[in-house]
């Protein structure tokens, strides 16, 4: 039995994954950081602080047995692998990688967050060879909104962005939007449940500069429409529209850019039923089950994998 270890410490949750290559199997520990109410995330410190208070306890519950058996290590070091990307938040993960892996000598991978999300995706659908084929990947969470171009021709995954938002990210608008609502952070769950209560079609009209998207205009829109007494749910889908709308339009043109290649989708934003359903209608494309699209530390562990066996 060949087990590998993951770790990701993001701004929203902290997450242990141990997994076995042989039989394909995940141990998945995951705890939300502690958000007050009122609140639309953590400062940086905070979550520092909240992730060592909650490691040590996800490491006991993953374990178990298996501790000898641990080949590699993989953990999140950067939001992203461009230059400058950077959270200290990972700097916990980090740490503890490099605390375990001079106790248990094996080695540590370093992997973006944004690689960890690509590759739980894909583990969760079983597509990892995608891993090693060109495909539009886009992260959609509270962090990012992108569509990146994955080369994995050379034996290993590489990422080129090639549409972003502008301004905000599509999690962001959600967690604004709920919020303002009286949801607590984070609100993407909540905000979905309550969108679905309105059976209207609203038209939205996100802007779209060439490949990229601007999602501010959804927030003061859903401001001017609590203004005028819409209803929540009115509000919620509305959101949930908007965002569906500019993914749409951004795929439809890397679709016309970059031509027939496989779109995957993933992050906690692509989890939500309105979006899905609406890019399931536009294309054949590949989404992360549910219980991978949030921050998971299972990417990184499956990546540890792949890349101990390069």
């Amino acid at each position: 039995m060949s087990m590998y270890l993951g770790i990701d410490t993001s701004n929203y949750t902290t997450s242990v994954c141990l997994y076995d290559s042989d039989s394909g199997a995940v141990i998945s520990k995951r705890k939300l950081l502690p958000v007050k109410d009122g609140e639309c995330g953590l400062r940086q410190s905070d979550a520092v602080f909240h992730h060592v208070q909650q490691l040590p306890a996800l490491f006991e519950e993953a374990f178990g047995e298996f501790s000898d058996r641990i080949k590699a290590i993989g953990v999140s070091y950067a939001p992203r692998t461009e230059k400058g990307s950077y959270m200290p938040c990972f700097t916990v993960g980090l740490t503890a990688a490099s605390i375990l892996s001079s106790v248990l000598k094996v080695p540590v991978y370093r992997f973006s967050h944004q690689q960890g999300h690509i590759a739980a995706a894909l583990y969760s659908v079983d597509r990892l060879e995608l891993l090693r084929q060109k495909h539009i990947a886009f992260h959609v969470s509270g962090g990012t909104t992108e569509a990146l171009l994955v080369n994995g021709e050379d034996g290993f995954v590489t990422t080129q962005i090639v549409a972003k938002t502008l301004d905000l990210n599509a999690g962001q608008l959600i967690d604004r939007v709920g919020v303002m609502l009286g949801m607590h952070f984070p609100c993407g769950k909540e905000l979905e449940q309550l969108a679905l209560q309105c059976d209207e079609k609203i038209k939205t009209r996100p802007t779209l500069k060439e490949l990229d998207c601007c999602l501010s205009g959804g927030q003061n829109i859903a401001e001017k429409y609590l203004k005028e007494g819409k209803s929540p749910a009115y509000i919620a889908r509305f959101t949930m529209e908007f965002i569906s709308s500019a993914i749409v339009g951004m795929s439809q043109r890397i679709c016309e850019k970059y031509g027939d290649l496989e779109f995957v989708y993933a992050g906690g934003v692509m989890s939500d039923s309105i979006i899905r359903d609406e890019l399931q209608s536009l294309h054949d494309c590949v989404f992360a089950l549910p219980e991978f699209s949030s921050d998971n530390a299972a990417g990184t562990a499956v990546l540890a994998s792949v890349k101990d066996r390069l």
